[in-house]
């Protein structure tokens, strides 16, 4: 297969994303989960998600939509729109899925997909962090990982307006 055609396999519905979650822990394997808004992937994103990579078998990301993306950061966001950052994320060979969610958190998602980590950066605490409570009540782990100093994607922005 091409690898054009397997970088667009990896976008997944809903749907697909927790069937193919399910298929690769009934091999065994040890799923990583996070989720972001990644609307100007920077090298900060890299690190984090090639750090999180490192974690388990299995990384999926989950992906705020535009629209959930306004509720958060406001009308002028995102700067990507949604399709382009999944497909900024799934062109990574350390990323193994990809999908959107619209609502406010991924919780729900995360209790469908039931990862066995669940990985946010260290700018949030576990008490902060959306699904942490359901995954280690499972016996999962939540682990929070150092953010490369210097790299924020309102910080880019910004620095882009004064110009």
């Amino acid at each position: 297969m091409k690898s054009k055609e397997k970088i667009l396999q990896k976008i997944k519905s809903r749907g697909d994303f927790i069937d193919f979650v399910e298929k690769q822990k009934a091999e065994g394997k040890k799923i990583v989960f996070t989720n972001g808004c990644f609307d100007i992937v920077h090298p900060g994103h890299v690190h984090y998600l090639m750090d999180a990579a490192m974690l388990g078998d299995v990384l999926v990301i989950a992906v705020n939509t535009d629209q959930s993306v306004q509720k958060l950061k406001g009308l002028t966001r995102p700067i990507i729109p949604e399709e382009e950052r999944c497909l900024h994320l799934a062109s990574f060979e350390f990323v193994d899925a990809v999908t959107l969610f619209d609502e406010e958190t991924p919780e729900n998602l995360i209790r469908s997909v039931k990862p066995d980590v669940l990985v946010k950066g260290n700018d949030y605490t576990i008490e902060q962090i959306a699904g942490a409570n359901f995954v280690l009540d499972a016996g999962g782990q939540v682990i929070t990982l150092p953010l490369v100093e210097g790299y924020s994607t309102t910080k880019l922005i910004e620095k882009l307006k004064e110009k």
